[in-house]
């Protein structure tokens, strides 16, 4: 050591020590563990918990540093409004934490898995995740400690709004709010442990100032908002599960994560499907019981005869895993007593309960790191049957024989429950919708189901094959992809084999992301439609809803309610249509495409686009035109004159027509927000822009959006003639041309709107202004409002028809 360096070494050191004292004396040992929980409630089990009952305190024992396990958030009491979506039993996220302390400190910290490097490198694993921010979920001091434990204190943690109620409440405009820790606390009787996870609850009050009426209308004090939320400790599975790749063709959800480890050749977003993990006993067999069984379990508080629906629907599975080898490998229980259904232990299927109809979900708690489902969690609104009902009622006449429904009513609701069942257990299973099933003959659950009723020969209206009552060949192969036990077998060739086979048999598969957007092109993705043609099926639809609006009267109706609640009926039925529409104009414009995937064997002339050919745009175009023709439009006078305004006590909601006449039932009304709806499809302008890419492709045989605006203005300005002897259809033929006239003015407005239909759009408003259709009154509208567009004064606005009211998730329609 040079002389200068001891001179500074010697000059710092009495610093050095007085510091070190210093910080010594500040730090008062920490007790024993036991010491300082010997008057708590010590409760064994995969983390060692202690009430701490003076203080209402959960305190956690904690010795596994740095070990990952799984952290999950869940709302077990709900809020009861499906706006705002806090439900009952509702999941959360689920994360993979593991606990580190620096001295006193112990911090909860969530890994970040969607980046990483599988490989065997340490280095090259560190270097990925070092790269990425992790997340730190709660820090605390130490309480107690043994030689190598630490005592913290959980209640920060539990009563921390992990769930995100107060931002959902937020972003549905329903006031701002915030924990108040004085008026929450640990909810005990729910607080368990058990030897792979600790179950913890807390009754959290959010104290706010409400700004919405969503709030208001479910909570006694809309000011103090008291949920229960669930945390849950659990042990990550062992490394014995096998992840299965994802193929956009197999029906699956995909879990994903980026591979920095993955050669330079290959992708770096590494994909595979989600599902349980499920073994044959013995893997040689064709047939073999299960290593351990999937078994679900019903909410208890699930009331007859809807438990057994739900029982028999869910227990349709077991038919799909038997065909893909197993015996037995698929059951579904009642939740025993002494049971959480919290608990992840237990695949649940949920009975929620909101102030008004809402979706059904099936969710799952997922391994992040694999993709392997720990727990199936289904959540079924309670008010989805009662919607059933008021649609099977509006179709027959069931209370013609007195005050007890036909049977036929609530079965028809019953079957449709058994469906939905079986519906949101698949997605726990792993499984995505499956939105051209319907085009198979009902080939798969996963499908949204139209109600099939039909129409007989003899004019009696049958329920008997409304709703599927199995598991249908689609979820067959999608189980046997997702399932199969392929250990002895080649696995890649395998599941190429499964999916070819698919094809094989010309089953289709096309999900949300081409079925859901009203502008999408596939003509065979649809949501709550039936059979193998769209048009065909909008006619047939068309014929039922006519023959159903002549009879609708008193006989549909429950004795001893107000007639005023014939509306309600009324609704479903003449919306009978509204999700068919959406199904036939997606033939407009269409195109016919497949998941393809590049294979060695594929050739390379096959096309794997096709537009839908003019003919079948042509009948589409004319059954959709027909459902804004009056006649379809009009409802009986009879009808009209049974509907009196709503009586004291009751009142109008959104589950009724909106009017413009105030108390008295408006047909008009009804009338101009039908035809909007099938304008809007008609009019999309993603689908008149697939017109001038269909037109310039095709060598000018097919529409371009100028031919298809005036197909649709010939006959729209044709229904002004045809209905001039009658008064009601007079008025009803202008409200749909003035709807026709806003949509045209929308489009034109529209600063995104290809250049090529805007041409087309403003050539068409031209030549209404030179030649006005209708009566003077009429075209005065028309012109003036045509002035106002072309002056761009700033009181120009595109006139809204009312919104239809709430269609899905209605038995008979819908768009989840």
């Amino acid at each position: 050591m040079t002389s200068q360096k001891l001179i500074f070494t010697l000059f710092l050191l009495p610093y050095f020590t007085l510091l070190k004292a210093s910080a010594t004396a500040s730090f008062d040992p920490l007790p024993s563990i036991s010491k300082y929980t010997e008057n708590m409630d010590k409760r064994p089990g995969f983390f060692t918990t202690y009430w701490d009952a003076e203080s209402g305190r959960i305190l956690i024992e904690i010795s596994q540093w740095e070990e990952d396990f799984l952290y999950i958030n869940s709302l077990t009491a709900g809020l009861g409004s499906n706006d705002i979506g806090l439900d009952r039993n509702q999941l959360g996220g689920n994360r993979v934490v593991r606990f580190e302390h620096s001295g006193p400190r112990v911090l909860l910290i969530e890994r970040n898995l969607n980046y990483r490097a599988t490989s065997d490198n340490e280095a090259e694993r560190m270097a990925v995740q070092e790269a990425f921010a992790e997340s730190v979920l709660y820090g605390t001091k130490a309480l107690a400690a043994t030689e190598d434990a630490l005592l913290i204190d959980l209640t920060g943690l539990l009563f921390q709004d992990i769930h995100g109620v107060s931002q959902r409440l937020k972003s549905r405009g329903q006031g701002t709010y915030k924990v108040d820790t004085k008026r929450s606390a640990v909810y005990l009787d729910r607080t368990r442990n058990f030897p792979d996870n600790s179950e913890f609850e807390a009754r959290l009050t959010f104290a706010g100032t409400p700004t919405g009426t969503e709030v208001r209308s479910v909570s006694p004090t809309p000011e103090s908002i008291s949920l229960r939320q669930h945390h849950s400790f659990v042990r990550l599975p062992d490394d014995g599960y096998t992840p299965r790749r994802f193929d956009p063709r197999c029906g699956y959800f995909s879990y994903s994560f980026s591979d920095y480890a993955q050669p330079i050749d290959q992708p770096l977003q590494q994909r595979y499907i989600t599902r349980h993990r499920l073994e044959k006993s013995d893997p040689s067999a064709e047939k073999s019981t299960p290593v351990e069984p999937i078994v679900y379990y019903l909410d208890p508080g699930t009331p007859e005869p809807i438990r057994t629906a739900l029982l028999e629907g869910a227990r349709w599975w077991d038919e799909a895993f038997e065909a893909a080898g197993y015996i037995r490998a698929f059951r579904v229980k009642i939740l025993p007593p002494d049971a959480d259904p919290m608990d992840v232990r237990y695949n649940l299927i949920n009975w929620v309960h909101r102030s008004t109809r809402g979706w059904s979900y099936g969710s799952s708690v997922i391994d992040p790191r694999t993709g392997e489902i720990i727990k199936g969690h289904v959540l079924l609104g309670s008010l989805r049957v009662r919607q059933d009902f008021l649609l099977a009622q509006g179709v027959i006449e069931g209370y013609s024989n007195g005050e007890q429904a036909d049977p036929r009513l609530l079965e028809m609701a019953l079957a449709r429950l058994r469906q939905l069942s079986a519906h949101e257990v698949g997605h726990t299973l792993g499984l995505s919708h499956n939105f051209a099933a319907s085009v198979n003959g009902r080939a798969s659950v996963m499908d949204y189901p139209h109600p099939f009723i039909q129409l007989l020969a003899d004019e009696r209206i049958s329920l008997e094959d409304a709703y599927d009552t199995g598991i249908g060949a689609w979820d067959k192969r999608a189980i046997l992809y997702g399932y199969a036990d392929l250990r002895e077998q080649d696995e890649a060739n395998t599941l190429d084999q499964i999916l070819e086979e698919n094809d094989a048999m010309g089953l289709h598969y096309l999900t949300d992301q081409d079925a859901r957007p009203l502008g999408s092109a596939h003509p065979l993705a649809h949501l709550w439609d039936n059979g193998e043609d769209a048009t065909t099926e909008l006619n047939r639809l068309s014929t039922l809803r006519q023959t159903t609006l002549n009879r609708l009267g008193l006989n549909n109706l429950a004795p001893g309610h107000p007639l005023a609640e014939l509306e309600r009926i009324l609704v479903p039925v003449y919306f009978m249509h509204r999700y068919q529409v959406e199904a036939t104009s997606k033939l407009i414009a269409g195109y016919n495409y497949e998941y393809s995937v590049r294979s060695t064997t594929q050739n390379s002339s096959r096309a794997n686009v096709e537009p839908i050919g003019l003919e079948r745009q042509q009948e589409a175009a004319q059954a959709l035109l027909h459902t804004i023709s009056p006649e379809f439009l009009s409802i009986p006078q009879s009808l009209i004159r049974q509907i009196p305004p709503q009586p004291p006590g009751f009142s109008r909601d959104r589950e009724l027509f909106r009017f413009y006449s105030g108390a008295i039932f408006d047909p008009l009304a009804a009338a101009e927000t039908a035809s909007d709806l099938v304008l809007r499809a008609l009019l999309n302008p993603e689908r008149l822009a697939r017109l001038e890419v269909q037109y310039a492709t095709s060598g000018g045989s097919l529409w371009n959006s100028g031919q298809f605006l005036g197909f649709l203005y010939d006959q729209i300005d044709g229904y002004l003639n045809e209905s001039v002897d009658n008064p009601q259809q007079t008025v009803m033929a202008q409200l749909v041309f003035f709807r026709f006239f806003q949509h045209l003015l929308a489009l034109a407005s529209n600063e995104n709107l290809q250049p090529r239909v805007k041409a087309e759009v403003l050539s068409r408003l031209e030549a209404i202004h030179q030649d006005l259709p209708g009566d003077a009154p009429f075209q005065l509208l028309l012109s003036e409002t045509l002035r106002k567009f072309k002056a761009g004064t700033v009181d120009f606005e595109i006139i809204e028809s009312f919104p239809p009211p709430d269609g899905s998730p209605i038995g008979c329609g819908g768009f989840h």
